[in-house]
C-alpha cells in the first residue's frame, strides 16, 4: 500500500510542477512564413490547420515564424485575421520577429500594429533555430 501511495504522490508531484499544454505531443512543427505572398500567407495557416485536424490539438506543437516581408501575415488588420484567432485558440502559436518590426518600424515611421495574438521574438531566424534545437521539424509552404 505505501508503494501504491509513493506513486501516487510522485505523479501528483510531477503534475504540480506544471505540464504545459502540447508538452506531450507527438510533433513539434514550425510553420515559416517569409514571403508577402497572400497566397503563401494562407497557405501557411492551411497547412496549420490540416496539421491540428490530422494529429489533434493536443497531439501536435504547431508554431509560425514570420520575419522579413511575411510578418504581413501578423499585422492587425491581415484579412486572416479570424482564422489567425480560431488557430491561436486551437493552441497554434504565433512568433513576430522584432528585427523586422524595426525595419518596418523605420520604413513607416512607426510601429506596424500586429495581431494581438503575435508574440515578438528577437529574430525570427533565431527562433526557427532555438525551435529546431528543442526537436521541432522546419516546414516551409
Amino acid at each position: 500500500m505505501k508503494k501504491i501511495l509513493g506513486i501516487f504522490a510522485a505523479v501528483g508531484m510531477l503534475f504540480s510542477v506544471g505540464v504545459q499544454a502540447g508538452e506531450f505531443a507527438d510533433q513539434s512543427i514550425i510553420l515559416q512564413i517569409s514571403d508577402p505572398n497572400p497566397f503563401k500567407q494562407t497557405l501557411v495557416l492551411n497547412v496549420a490547420n490540416n496539421l491540428i485536424k490530422h494529429y489533434g490539438q493536443d497531439k501536435v506543437n504547431v508554431e509560425i515564424v514570420a520575419f522579413g516581408p511575411g510578418l504581413r501575415l501578423l499585422f492587425e488588420e491581415n484579412a486572416n485575421k479570424g482564422r489567425i484567432k480560431s488557430l491561436s485558440s486551437a493552441g497554434v502559436k504565433f512568433s513576430a520577429c522584432k528585427n523586422t518590426i524595426s525595419a518596418m518600424a523605420k520604413k513607416l515611421g512607426h510601429a506596424p500594429a500586429l495581431n494581438k495574438v503575435a508574440v515578438p521574438v528577437s529574430a525570427g531566424v533565431v527562433q526557427i533555430v532555438d525551435l529546431m534545437n528543442k526537436g521541432y521539424k522546419l516546414v516551409k509552404p
